[in-house]
């Protein structure tokens, strides 16, 4: 069973009145991470495609910058999409829904945090209500500041691009243990652990766009600290 035919059985339970939010509920247990994993970032992703004002077709299209969608899926994705945005229920309400549901899986909610930035960049912008949405649901999941700055400085081009907030390193740290902490944030991002985690196999893209980011940071730091010496 794909995990697009498991989240269509899950919103079934929309036909009895129910809102997105009690989904999160009925998906409990290892076996239904993926199925929350993407529901969430697609249903967080529409609450804050609206956070600028404006849904862009350039942040629909950013649901295929972290997931793989089948053609024949593509409606159940699209549904997921659309009754989010118009759902009374406020980005609070599923961003602690999802919280609850994967509480034992701190690596899980970052991994969401970062399809949230795909989408917020994907017009090429990042909007003030976006942070304001971004550092919320960040909160609301338990992750640090630090974690947060992490994926900031990855994905927003507040001018120079720091490579040591992308590591999440001091700049002032030895280079040893800056190379230890790239080599641990890279075995950390390897897809077939994230797999094994729960993350969807539809979403892997991410986590090898995740290792691109990761390897262009360290040998900038080579570089800059090869100057310097």
């Amino acid at each position: 069973m794909s995990i697009w035919t498991r989240i269509a059985e899950a919103l079934a339970a929309l036909a009895n009145g129910e809102g997105l939010a009690a989904v999160f509920d009925k998906l409990r247990g290892p076996r239904e991470r993926g199925a929350v994993f993407a529901i969430a970032v697609i249903a967080l992703g529409a609450k804050m495609a609206k956070a600028d004002g404006v849904v862009d077709r350039t942040e629909v299209r950013a649901f295929r910058e972290v997931f793989r969608i089948p053609p024949e899926d593509e409606k159940n994705a699209a549904k997921i999409f659309n009754f989010a945005r118009q759902d009374v229920a406020g980005f609070e309400e599923y961003a602690e829904r999802v919280a609850r549901a994967l509480k034992d899986q701190p690596g899980m909610l970052c991994n969401l945090l970062e399809g949230l930035f795909y989408i917020a960049m994907a017009d090429g912008a990042y909007h003030p209500d976006e942070d304001a949405f971004l550092r919320r649901v960040a909160e609301i999941f338990g992750l640090s500041e630090a974690q947060f700055n992490h994926l900031r400085a990855r994905f927003v081009p507040d001018g120079e691009r720091d490579p040591y907030e992308v590591l999440g390193v001091d700049r002032s740290a030895p280079t040893e243990d800056i190379r230890r902490a790239y080599r641990r944030a890279v075995r950390d991002s390897h897809p077939d652990l994230l797999v094994s985690q729960g993350l969807p196999e539809e979403a892997i893209k991410m986590a090898e766009n995740r290792m691109v980011d990761l390897n262009k940071a360290w040998e900038e730091i080579q570089a800059l600290r090869g100057a310097a010496a």
